[in-house]
């Protein structure tokens, strides 16, 4: 089935506006709303525990601003998910959903693919406001006579607790289990966060179909980067899954042999007016996606075919005197790549639209040695092959 890179659809925007129609005060007071909510998720993370959409200035400038931010985040992985193997219905589990943001990514990704089966999501959250802002937002979408047939059932519960896990047993094998910025909220005061968040993905695991996907995007701050990671190589170590992307290898993470790595996504969007307009007044530029993510599985699948010469591209290019370098990824870890300018040939011109995230087959990289040691820094020479082969 064809992917299509859709942007999150004016009717789910507009059910958005709608549902704060009233509530957000002045342009001034919402980009001050806008700016305490990004000090809180960046700088003030111990603000956290505190409900921010419980307050309602804070929750309608979540809703307008950060929530359209992480639906297109969570739309553009499902467009880098395998076509969803099933018959009849597509069945989505989301923990700590907040207000809907992965039920009404999905329901809008869903309908704006056209997938022939019905939709079922089942969202969990500890806050009671949350679920029933994501009911409101739901329902209004769904008022269009086009949408197909989507159901939406709520569970109010902490994570921590797990007392959510009985009832939503008896809703599962599950196609796909999201875990949207909650992950590195959890736990937090926990002797070992990464047993016990690692212990949370794997019951998740036990609930999911075994073609499912379990989805986890987390913030691009070092801080929540490097935490799952931790949980990415504890899963791994105990062989519990697989990764299906964007890791192209099980082995342990390289972003984590030195204190201060860590990797994260970045991906172009063209935000819509109702951000642009927001950015303008706060002073933010929101001209593209930054997250941290995991698509893990139980079958073995790979979003490309894994071999020595194919790299992910996990920075970007940086363009330098006479020369473009970026650092990539595989199992034989993170290295450095360059190419010269002057040796910019038709076999390796696309070398020049590598950006991160983005996957590469380069058929020769050159190691050259001077005063009896070899360089680190990766060589691609005139004569060598370069592809593209998975473009985000």
């Amino acid at each position: 089935m064809q992917r299509l890179n859709v942007p999150v659809s004016r009717r789910l925007l507009d059910a958005i506006h709608a549902s704060v129609e009233g509530t957000n005060g002045s342009a001034k007071q919402l980009a001050q709303a806008v700016s305490e909510l990004s000090r809180i998720f960046t700088i003030e993370r111990d603000r956290l525990s505190v409900s921010y959409l419980d307050r309602s200035h804070l929750g309608a400038a979540y809703l307008q601003y950060f929530l359209p931010v992480n639906l297109a985040k969570i739309q553009r992985l499902l467009n880098e998910m395998r076509t969803p193997e099933v018959d009849e219905r597509f069945s989505v589990l989301d923990l700590g959903s907040g207000p809907g943001t992965g039920p009404l990514a999905v329901l809008d990704w869903w309908q704006q693919q056209a997938l022939p089966y019905a939709l079922s999501v089942t969202a969990v959250d500890g806050s009671k406001v949350a679920l029933s802002q994501a009911r409101q937002l739901w329902d209004r979408y769904c008022q269009a006579p086009t949408v197909g047939a989507a159901s939406l059932q709520t569970y109010e519960g902490d994570l921590e607790r797990q007392l959510w896990l009985e009832q939503v047993k008896r809703r599962a094998p599950f196609d796909l289990i999201i875990l949207a910025n909650c992950l590195n909220e959890i736990y937090v005061e926990a002797k070992d966060p990464v047993e016990m968040r690692s212990g949370l993905i794997t019951e998740c695991l036990s609930l999911l179909t075994p073609h499912g996907t379990v989805m986890v995007v987390e913030p691009a701050l070092r801080e929540t980067s490097r935490g799952l990671l931790h949980v990415r190589d504890r899963l791994l170590q105990e062989k519990r899954c697989t990764i299906y992307s964007p890791c192209l290898h099980e082995n342990a993470c390289p972003a984590l042999v030195k204190p201060d790595d860590w990797c994260h996504e970045e991906r172009a969007w063209e935000p819509p007016l109702s951000i642009q307009i927001i950015d303008e007044e706060v002073g933010f530029i929101k001209d593209a996606l930054k997250f941290s993510y995991l698509l893990l599985r139980k079958d073995g699948k790979t979003i490309v075919e894994r071999q020595s010469d194919v790299f992910r591209v996990v920075s970007e290019l940086r363009v330098m005197k006479g020369e473009k370098r970026a650092w990539l990824c595989n199992e034989q870890g993170r290295q450095e790549v360059g190419r010269q300018d002057r040796l910019a040939t038709s076999q390796n011109e696309v070398f020049d639209q590598w950006h991160r995230g983005a996957i590469v087959q380069i058929e020769k990289i050159v190691h050259k040695e001077r005063k009896g040691r070899v360089s680190t820094l990766g060589r691609i020479e005139g004569d060598g092959k370069v592809q593209l082969l998975h473009l985000v």
